[in-house]
């Protein structure tokens, strides 16, 4: 789909009426008519319906509210709702203690329909209870609110609050219905590098082992024949007597699933003590999230998304030689 027929205007997405027209060639005429300056919103809504180019769920929503226009040359969609700037930034410094400095978070790729922020260790990516601050959700809404654009910004996926790396959010309704369907149907693909104890016996390899709760410790989870399905893809980088550098893929996003894969296989992750790791070198997990290929929300084109390594990674390897 060519991004170029799709503008932003406020709060609206414009589409060209002309570009719809072209596209329809191959439904019936007379059940779609083509559509012209003023056409109905419910004949706008029929044609977007047949060509299938949004879900079915917002295109319905947007009619049943009134947010489908026609202009001269465009059809128009709310799909850009913003937030009440003065409540909501009323809200948020509320949160914070006034002497405590707003987090700022690198941002590795970012459009009007998503942001992929470069997530610091040690920051959580969404309140882990009352009073909880200094979040990246708490950051992503910063965001907007400073620019005075302050989309409803939502996570697609998560981090462990002490591992680095790119983090997905959508900007508007449309594009969380999208991204979410894409991690639900696996098109969401996330690499990480870990440093891990021993040397694993195979250069590569797929742990496929289902993960659960632990009965006994409330924060661990464990590799359980009850558990849900979980896989794993792992490759070494680099090794030595003592250390491994690996690269991993998910097949899957369970909590602590590679902290976990790695414990079960025999080699936890540096640093992780909830699951066995040694924490001489290093005083949290070590593993960061290296890159995220996902499709676009509007256009479905792949985008890729490379994130630089952590200072505190590089050390971490340069002091084990890997």
């Amino acid at each position: 789909m060519d991004m170029a027929i799709f503008t932003r205007q406020g709060e609206w997405l414009a589409v060209s009426i002309d570009a719809l027209n072209v596209w329809g060639d191959s439904i019936d005429p007379e059940r779609y008519p083509s559509l012209r300056a003023g056409s109905h919103p419910h004949i706008v809504r029929q044609r977007l319906l047949a060509l299938a180019l949004f879900p079915e769920k917002w295109i319905n929503r947007l009619f049943s509210v009134g947010e489908i226009q026609c202009t001269e040359t465009s059809i128009l969609l709310k799909a850009f709702e913003l937030a009440d700037i003065r409540k909501e930034l009323a809200y948020r410094l509320a949160q914070l203690p006034s002497a405590e400095p707003l987090p700022t978070v690198p941002i590795l790729y970012e459009d009007d329909w998503c942001v992929v922020f470069d997530k610091p260790s040690g920051m959580p990516v969404h309140p882990n209870g009352p009073g909880h601050r200094g979040t990246l959700d708490e950051a992503a809404a910063r965001l907007g609110l400073l620019r005075e654009d302050p989309l409803p910004m939502k996570h697609i996926h998560r981090l462990d609050d002490d591992t680095s790396g790119p983090v997905l959010y959508a900007k508007n309704e449309l594009a969380q219905l999208r991204l979410d369907a894409a991690m639900r149907e696996k098109r969401v693909d996330r690499e990480y590098e870990a440093i891990v104890q021993g040397r694993p016996r195979q250069a590569s390899g797929i742990v496929d082992a289902p993960i659960g709760k632990d009965r006994h410790h409330g924060s661990r989870r464990r590799v359980s024949p009850g558990g849900d399905q979980a896989r794993t893809h792992y490759e070494v980088v680099r090794q030595n007597a003592g250390w491994a550098r690996l690269r991993l893929r998910l097949e899957t996003g369970r909590t602590h699933q590679i902290r976990v894969h790695m414990c079960h296989i025999g080699h936890p992750l540096a640093g992780d003590a909830l699951y066995g790791g040694r924490t001489e070198a290093i005083g949290h997990q070590a593993l960061r999230g290296a890159r995220l290929t996902f499709p676009h929300p509007l256009t479905g084109e792949p985008v890729r998304v490379e994130c630089p390594e952590p200072p505190w990674f590089s050390a971490l390897a340069a002091k084990l030689s890997l």
